[in-house]
């Protein structure tokens, strides 16, 4: 559980106050505690299939891409990218391992807020995917899990937040991207675009 302990501490190790970094340590632990309390269900074997379980929230996320981005969803499930493959990590971790430190840190700030306790990580997940959804579309697998078991670093988790707050509020609006065509000298390799951040927020950089 060091993934999720790191940015806890982190937090109170980098605090501007000498005399609270002393004690650095004791407090990581006691809000780390705190956390696990909250999210043990998704580590809990015999709650895997329950509504509370990781399973369950892994189909949550999944059933929420199809409902959102349909020709994303059946592009990863027609090549047979299961959410076992990238979401366990994103959800169990919180996604700790995704980002920089200073990122979790906002990140968890509005986890931490969701009223509904950690269901803005579910929009926030299906943001991260449909940010994605050229690659993702037009990739292989193998490009695919690239993306998603290392997801781009460069990305602006500003514009992931708004992405998300738009698929929570329902006022997500896509449209159908082009299938493209392997390279007829490389067959095996997809041509990639900037995915959909890109595109969806250039207008608003420039306002």
């Amino acid at each position: 559980m060091n993934e999720i302990l790191g940015p806890i501490y982190y937090t109170f190790v980098t605090d501007s106050s000498e005399d609270e970094v002393q004690h650095a340590e004791a407090d990581a632990f006691f809000c780390f505690t705190g956390l696990m309390s909250e999210i043990k269900d998704n580590f809990i074997k015999i709650l895997d299939n329950s509504q509370c379980g990781i399973t369950h929230n892994m189909d949550s996320l999944m059933n929420m891409l199809r409902d959102n981005d349909p020709q994303l969803y059946h592009a990863l499930t027609g090549r047979n990218i299961k959410p076992q493959f990238f979401s366990f990590r994103w959800l169990t971790l919180l996604l700790s391992q995704e980002f920089l430190y200073p990122e979790i840190q906002r990140l968890w700030d509005s986890f931490f807020a969701d009223s509904e306790r950690f269901r803005f990580l579910l929009y926030f997940c299906c943001a991260m995917l449909v940010a994605q959804r050229t690659r993702l579309i037009n990739g292989d697998f193998i490009d695919n899990m690239k993306v998603l078991q290392r997801y781009p670093i460069e990305t602006d988790i500003y514009q992931l937040l708004q992405l998300a707050c738009q698929i929570k509020d329902g006022k997500l609006i896509l449209h159908t991207v082009p299938t493209e065509s392997p390279p007829a000298n490389n067959a095996g390799s997809t041509a990639r675009s900037p995915g959909l951040l890109g595109g969806l927020f250039s207008r608003a950089r420039n306002r």
